[in-house]
């Protein structure tokens, strides 16, 4: 009988450390280069009610991201914050990314980004400090598909940039 009460706390015990909630602060960055376009083509994903939560501290309390009848000031916000949040360098040289979109999926914002006009890629460089004002914890995980080479980083607010070389 002891043995068994034994056996019935080592299997129970583990499951009440996992009950506690545990909030992850996680945005994933897909950057893909389509040589024949001259695009680079960028999707991140942020957490809605995170995203949600950064608009209104930053631009207005009323925001409610995928509701119904959205005004269209909420792109412009999110234009805005992405603008100032997400810097790229190609071959030493500063890029302007264009804000295409975005869509909800799940629980998540999907934002689509691009930058045109570019013949090739040796190097690089993302700066990516989305929602660090908000979340001391957060991680934004860039991955990219570049020159048919795949690469990936984590970056946080200590150390918001990365450098690939693709030559």
């Amino acid at each position: 009988m002891i043995y068994l009460k034994r056996l019935l706390i080592l299997l129970v015990l583990p499951l009440f450390a996992f009950t506690a909630i545990h909030k992850y602060y996680i945005s994933v960055t897909q950057i893909d280069y389509v040589p024949n376009k001259q695009s680079v083509q960028i999707i991140t994903r942020i957490f809605t009610d995170d995203f949600e939560k950064l608009l209104r501290e930053r631009y207005d309390e009323t925001i409610t991201l995928a509701g119904k009848n959205e005004p269209s000031t909420i792109n412009l916000y999110i234009e805005r914050y992405l603008s100032e949040k997400i810097k790229i360098k190609i071959n030493n040289k500063e890029m302007n990314v264009s804000f295409i979109g975005k869509e909800y999926d799940a629980d998540l914002v999907k934002c689509y980004l691009e930058i045109e006009g570019v013949k090739k890629i040796e190097s690089f460089e993302i700066s990516n400090e989305v929602l660090f004002d908000l979340f001391s914890d957060q991680q934004n995980i860039i991955k990219t598909k570049i020159n048919s080479q795949q690469k990936s980083v984590i970056l946080i607010p200590q150390n918001s940039s990365a450098l690939l070389k693709f030559n």
